[in-house]
This record gives C-alpha cells, structure tokens and sequence, in this order.
C-alpha cells in the first residue's frame, strides 16, 4: 500500500511524524539530525528514537557519524512501502491521468493499472485536488479527437486486475448505442487509441472495444476465473482485430531527406525507410492507418516527398492541398 505524509498537523502525533519523517528520507540525500528536528519540529533525541522506530519496522536507515551526523534511506531489493507527501501524490495522480487521456505514444498499461491503484488510496482531500487541477487544464495535442476519461481506464484496468466482471454503454462505430457486460482481459494502447480487449459474456466471444466510445463503466462485484485468449497475448489479439476491422494499404512513396532524418520523424507503423542514397530515402510499408493520417504524417516529416502509391492517398493529397492553398488565398487562375 502507499502512504500520505502531507499535511499532517501536530508533529507530536508520533505516526504522523513517523510517515513525514520516512517521507523526507526518501529523496536521494543525506538528512543532518539537526536539520530533521527543525524541520519536524522536535528534538535530535526524539529524531534518534524515531528513527530506531523506523529501523525496527524494517526501513533501512544508515547513520554516518561525525561532528554533524546524518541519516539516509539505504537503497534495498525489499524496500518497505512508498510514501509520498502531498504534493508528490497530486502531481503523480495529475501526470499519470493527463497522459492516459489522451493515449500518448510510450504510456502504456503498467501506468494505467499505477494509477488505478494511486487513485484507489488518495485520501479524499487529495482526489478533489487532482479533479480540479486536471478540469482547469487543457492540454495542446494532435490526434482525431478521440480522448478518453482516465477514470475509465482506471475502472477498467482495477476490474481486469481483480477478474471482476464489468458492465457499460458502448457506442458503436454507426453510433448504435448497447449496453455490454465483459470480463476484462487487458487495456491496450495504440499510441493513438486506447483498446480493451475482453470476452463479451452475451456475445460469447472475444471482443475489442474502444475506449473513447464508453460510458458509464463499473464493475459488478461478480469474480470470473479468467479464460484463456486465442492469441499469444493481448498485443497480437489488437493487431489481429485491427487488421480484421481496417483496410490495408500499401504506401510508396520517395522523400528528399537522408533516411535517419525521416525516420525521426516517421511513425513506426509506416515502416522503416530505406535509404536511395545520401539524400533520399523510400518507403514501402502495408499499413491500416487511415488515409487522412498517413498523409499529415507525411507533409509533417518536412522535406518533399513523392507519393506513388496507392492512388486513393494521391487524391487525397492533392484534394488536401488545393484546399490549403485556397485557405492561404490562393485561387485557380
């Protein structure tokens, strides 16, 4: 479990001072005794007694003598629980909610199931302090709009944990609205999209559902024994249902720019460019991504490029770009 020193009041309420006190030993430096008791407002010899305490409830801090001894936490394998202070607390729960919301590249399902379990012993002066920090900020990202609420995710990520089954609205792609009960399996990110991959109990299938298009989630309290999913795991049962789901296409295409630089710069998933020479580079890649997105991807890898194919990409370039030139004010003629 986690621990709050925040705000904690009396520094004569001994478990208070214990957790605060465990809580400054925790950054990365050398704490003098006389330091500690000004800051806990007590005596050197109640910081002695504490940290005997502290010792017997099995954290390891070491003492370096000398004319002005300190105290450290000692790095373990076993390490007792974490604890944090209030501020720390907040500003994990609000990083660790803003990136899930909105499916950042590298966020991936050990930080969603971090944050359920943070979210799951904040005290309820913190949680209210979270919820107003992430409602007055609006973060500046790209993407189609598909967002998603970390406290779903949490929902989610807490009910897969427990194998509890779980029950919500799901808006479908025709925006056909259904209610679905699922036992959850895993999240999934995509980089763009979050996923849950989970065996729908009406349905009696595996399912794949996106996050964005769910509503009202909670968990029914109902335990399952968890079934055995028809794939290696839960990334190659996503690769899977995307492929079933999305048309392909085989985009070529030639870059005016030495193939490190495009890479940089490139998705993953339009392939890896192959160099033509110092200058130029090409691409050959199957994907499933949309049009529209591959070729923003495209014109933001700035350089000139050349596409070849497929001939629906073509056309939407060129369409995309008669109508940037028309919002520049530029006119036919």
């Amino acid at each position: 479990m986690s621990h709050f020193a925040g705000t904690l009041g009396d520094m004569t309420d001994t478990p208070a001072r214990l957790l605060t006190l465990l809580s400054l030993l925790q950054t990365p430096r050398e704490w003098p005794g006389s330091e500690l008791a000004e800051r806990l407002g007590v005596t050197s010899r109640t910081i002695r007694r504490d940290i005997e305490r502290l010792r017997d409830l099995g954290y390891p801090v070491q003492a370096t003598m000398g004319a002005v001894g300190g105290y450290r936490l000692a790095a373990g394998a076993a390490m007792p629980p974490l604890v944090l202070d209030d501020e720390e607390a907040v500003a994990i729960a609000v990083g660790l909610r803003a990136g899930a919301g909105h499916a950042v590249d590298g966020i991936e399902e050990a930080s969603v199931r971090a944050l359920a379990k943070l979210e799951q012993v904040l005290p309820s002066r913190l949680r209210h302090r979270v919820a107003a920090l992430q409602a007055a900020t609006v973060p500046l990202t790209g993407g189609d709009g598909a967002t998603v609420d970390p406290r779903t995710l949490t929902v989610m990520a807490s009910a897969a944990t427990g194998h509890e089954r779980l029950r919500f609205a799901y808006r479908k792609g025709d925006g056909t609205r259904t209610q679905r009960l699922v036992e959850p399996h895993r999240l999934v990110s995509t980089g763009r999209r979050w996923y849950l991959v989970a065996y729908d109990i009406d349905r009696d299938d595996w399912r794949t559902f996106r996050v964005d298009r769910v509503s009202e989630p909670f968990a029914t309290g109902a335990r399952f024994t968890p079934r055995e999913l028809p794939a290696a795991d839960a990334a190659e049962f996503m690769t899977r249902s995307l492929a079933r789901l999305q048309p392909t296409y085989r985009v070529v295409a030639t870059l005016r720019a030495p193939a490190a630089f495009v890479a940089a710069r490139l998705p993953r998933t339009l392939g890896t460019p192959e160099p033509l020479d110092e200058d130029t580079c090409r691409i050959d890649h199957v994907t499933a991504d949309s049009l529209e997105w591959v070729a923003i991807r495209l014109a933001l890898v700035d350089c000139e490029f050349e596409v070849h194919e497929p001939g629906e990409l073509i056309a939407h370039l060129d369409e995309l770009g008669a109508r940037i030139r028309r919002a520049a004010g530029h006119r036919p003629g």
